[in-house]
């Protein structure tokens, strides 16, 4: 099984089908294109009609979107356990996963992800509104769970976990301030030993994506 992702640094996209896959203990092989590079498009135009990462191949089957190569992990090796068991709770839990893939975009737009920074951005109300949105969903299941089974938004982990990851990151680059609630969630996904191995890869990167080097440094 092959997984292409983009710049450890920057790729936020490739952190949620990565995490997916490390943290779930399915062995994969790396295959790491730097972004926005004419080798970046060729290799993957024989391999994928969007010609975008993440990218999984695994022998004969070619997925590509980060929530579909999520799902098809669940559904090809962890036996849906990757979704909580509850029934309204997975509900929950999915339609929260699938407002990340679809919205957010002034949060994206005006912070992306860039693990090496610590900046400062003037916000729009956009991007503000998003934040709020933010920390209410990690306070109000930081809440449902009582912080105490197991740190995550469902309490055990799940693909949302994997979907919200890079947002974390992000609102540590940026340096947002969040609920007391919505913290305790925060600092639980920075302390996740496998994040943490995706960030020391990302630290040792070298090369810049001017289009993700926003903000002024602090």
């Amino acid at each position: 099984m092959q997984l292409y992702i983009g710049n450890k640094n920057y790729s936020s996209w490739s952190l949620r089908a990565w995490l997916m896959l490390a943290k779930s203990g399915v062995s994969f092989d790396e295959v790491m294109l730097e972004l926005d590079t004419p080798e970046f498009y060729q290799t993957l135009a024989p391999l994928t009609p969007s010609q975008k990462v993440p990218l999984l191949i695994d022998n004969d089957i070619t997925v590509w979107d980060s929530l579909a190569i999520c799902e098809y992990i669940n559904d090809a090796y962890l036996n849906g356990t990757a979704w909580p068991e509850d029934l309204a709770e997975r509900a929950k839990a999915r339609a929260l996963a699938a407002e990340m893939h679809s919205g957010f975009y002034a949060l994206r737009n005006e912070m992306p992800m860039n693990i090496r920074a610590t900046r400062h951005v003037e916000l729009s109300e956009a991007a503000l509104k998003d934040i709020a949105r933010i920390d209410t969903i990690f306070a109000e299941q930081m809440q449902q769970v009582h912080r105490a089974q197991g740190g995550w938004l469902f309490g055990q982990w799940s693909i949302v976990d994997c979907m919200y990851a890079p947002v974390v990151l992000r609102l540590k680059t940026y340096q947002i301030n969040l609920s007391d609630d919505a913290t305790c969630y925060l600092n639980h996904v920075l302390a996740s030993e496998v994040l943490k191995r995706w960030i020391d890869a990302a630290l040792l990167e070298t090369t810049m994506v001017q289009a993700d080097e926003a903000g002024t440094d602090v």
